[in-house]
């Protein structure tokens, strides 16, 4: 067992001093950060950390969140108003990630494997709010998201990890889900605005995806 968690704020930064006993997960869950973030504002390239060392507990805000998208983002080549739609999704299940549901999708017969942009995980097989990029968005494929051909050229997926006929999404879910799709309708370097949508607006009588306990009225207030 390690002693006490210890972190402060320090010159208008927080850190996390590092004791026996502790995992960059779960410093990352104590603080309420994505454990992407974490290794972002820390620079580390694997999870090994030691005792005595002090870590940089990013902030709660979207830039943080959204640290390796836009970090991935910045060196792919975007068809200028190609990605006309943000697709939102649920996974069905509590379970899975990127990872595991790209294996699942290429078993399927997928040859591109993940057949969403975007993953947000639940806290169970990736943090609570991190958002996972696929190779479709970094090697700026189709997407395989949805039935229908014109929404897989032109739509980002993102699916939210939870069975939301069931439950509502978390709310850090959410917040990961909001400032991702905020920022690829205002900042990201697409040449447009894409349009908010659903997989069940998408492919009507087909589905129920994201489920009925998804915020609808919400997500239609913030993005028309």
């Amino acid at each position: 067992m390690g002693g006490p968690t210890l972190f402060a704020q320090t010159g208008g930064r927080k850190t996390h001093k590092v004791v026996r006993g502790d995992t960059l997960g779960s410093i990352a869950a104590r603080h309420g950060v994505t454990l992407t973030a974490l290794k972002l504002a820390n620079g580390l390239r694997s999870d090994r950390i030691f005792a005595g060392q002090v870590l940089i507990i990013p902030g709660g805000d979207a830039t943080s969140v959204l640290a390796n998208v836009i970090n991935a983002t910045e060196g792919l080549k975007i068809e200028r108003g190609r990605w006309r739609y943000v697709v939102a999704h649920h996974s069905g299940i509590e379970a899975g990630n990127a990872r595991s549901y790209g294996a699942g999708h290429l078993r399927r017969g997928m040859e591109n494997g993940l057949a969403y942009d975007f993953v947000i995980g639940n806290g169970r097989d990736s943090g609570d709010g991190e958002i996972e990029i696929g190779p479709r968005w970094l090697k700026q494929l189709d997407g395989g998201h949805v039935r229908n051909a014109f929404y897989n050229a032109h739509g980002i997926g993102i699916c939210l990890v939870g069975n939301f006929e069931k439950r509502r999404p978390g709310p850090r879910q959410m917040a990961s889900f909001t400032a991702l799709v905020d920022w690829l309708r205002d900042k990201a370097p697409l040449g447009a605005r894409p349009k908010f949508t659903v997989h069940r607006w998408v492919d009507k009588k087909n589905t129920v995806c994201p489920g009925r306990y998804f915020p609808y009225a919400a997500m239609k207030r913030r993005y028309g």
